[in-house]
């Protein structure tokens, strides 16, 4: 990340957080991992290898929306930390 931010409020985070997780549930999130691709790497997982990730952080004001959420492999999903969809890089490690 190459600027410093302001957090977004705990609330807001709290708030958001809850609809991921109802979201998790539904058939659309079952569907975009049934297609076993990470976002950021293009890389084939298996559903349960796949992890639920905002393009936009929640820390950096981000929702959870379905325009907003990308399934990510684990170490895509841990290097991008707080970055934005458009600011992050894979390394050669997540591909």
């Amino acid at each position: 990340m190459s600027e410093i931010f302001l957090g977004a409020s705990p609330e807001h985070i709290k708030k958001e957080r809850a609809k991921a997780r109802e979201l998790r549930k539904s058939q659309w999130w079952k569907r975009k991992l049934n297609e076993r691709v990470c976002y950021y790497c293009e890389q084939r997982f298996a559903p349960s290898e796949l992890t639920m990730d905002h393009k936009v952080p929640l820390a950096r004001g981000g929702f959870s929306t379905k325009a907003n959420l990308v399934p990510s492999c684990k170490v895509c999903n841990t290097q991008k930390k707080h970055d934005l969809a458009t600011e992050f890089q894979p390394t050669e490690e997540s591909e």
